[in-house]
């Protein structure tokens, strides 16, 4: 009899518990949401991020505030994410990072797939192979040409080791058959000072970031990592039409959750996501800076999710890569 009222008990509390839920997820948003962007400000995902949060804001009628929580391949920053109330005044936007440090670091201190609910993809960030104005390669064929003359002696840069940028690079030595050396910088600053001054010749860079640059004859753009070339640069090329057959890499940007977002808070926030990315004066912003925005469904969100952890995966361990 007791172990019966027990149950009855137990059945209405998880009864009530639900109801909340889709009370909470009814009247949601009522007060300011928190945005953790992980990476530090005047990232590209940071820029995206407020873009992004002015314009859900205005959609769904409550304030974004942005904090960035830098550092660490992101993964405290995350951290505070996974540890939050899954009741939506908590959100984060993470960048391909959170695909890339499972096979990078030994210990994540949460789980990439099961610690988080994906949202939406909000967009991707194609990469520019990039050189000094005076440097003596003019075209990326050239580049690899050279590469290929002397296995070793070039250097390429990146943000770090294991970042998207040091990605490029490795699946561009796999597929143009070329041996670079890798030079790991702390940080994207330093290294765009050191390509345009040639102190390092080449790098994959963000296009966002480095496009004023480009066009202000700072870097000379030598190649897109896209299957397709990217408008704002129509005339440069991409590394699978120049000899690096089947290239394509690019990073992309999400907004995601705690894990159990009730399913009415994620529909909605999705729904929000996908009109700001639709948006005309979002979408003029985005296009002149060289970021293709998406704002997928939750679907598609877990399957890139997935689908890059296997990749990052992969080239890591062909790489040889580990940042411990």
């Amino acid at each position: 009899m007791k172990i019966t009222r027990f149950m009855a008990s137990c059945a209405l509390a998880i009864g009530a518990l639900c109801q909340g839920n889709v009370a909470l997820a009814d009247t949601y948003p009522e007060r300011s949401i928190r945005l953790i962007v992980p990476t530090s400000v005047g990232s590209t995902a940071d820029v995206v991020a407020r873009v992004v949060a002015d314009g859900l804001a205005k959609d769904l009628g409550q304030s974004f505030v942005v904090e960035n929580l830098a550092g660490a391949a992101g993964i405290p920053g995350t951290r505070q994410l996974v540890s939050a109330q899954p009741d939506g005044y908590t959100l984060a936007i993470v960048s391909s990072n959170h695909a890339i440090n499972p096979s990078l670091y030994k210990t994540v201190p949460y789980d990439s797939v099961k610690d988080i609910t994906p949202i939406s993809v909000i967009g991707t960030t194609p990469l520019v192979v990039v050189v000094a104005p005076e440097s003596p390669y003019k075209s990326i064929d050239e580049l690899i040409k050279a590469a290929k003359a002397e296995p070793g002696k070039l250097n390429y840069g990146s943000s770090g080791t294991g970042s998207v940028l040091h990605l490029a690079g490795e699946l561009l030595k796999s597929k143009a058959g070329v041996d670079l050396q890798h030079i790991p910088y702390r940080g994207g600053n330093a290294l765009i000072t050191d390509v345009m001054s040639g102190q390092i010749e080449t790098a994959f860079l963000a296009v966002p970031s480095v496009i004023g640059s480009i066009n202000g004859g700072k870097l000379r753009a030598l190649a897109v990592s896209t299957p397709e070339r990217v408008p704002v640069l129509g005339d440069v090329p991409t590394l699978a039409e120049v000899g690096a057959e089947g290239y394509a890499y690019d990073a992309w940007i999400a907004l995601i959750g705690p894990a159990n977002l009730p399913e009415n808070i994620v529909s909605k926030l999705q729904e929000a996501t996908a009109r700001v990315m639709r948006d005309k004066s979002v979408v003029k912003i985005f296009a002149g800076q060289g970021f293709v925005p998406n704002g997928s469904s939750t679907e598609e969100a877990q399957k890139v999710l997935m689908d890059e952890i296997s990749r990052t995966q992969q080239l890591v361990e062909a790489a040889g890569i580990s940042a411990e």
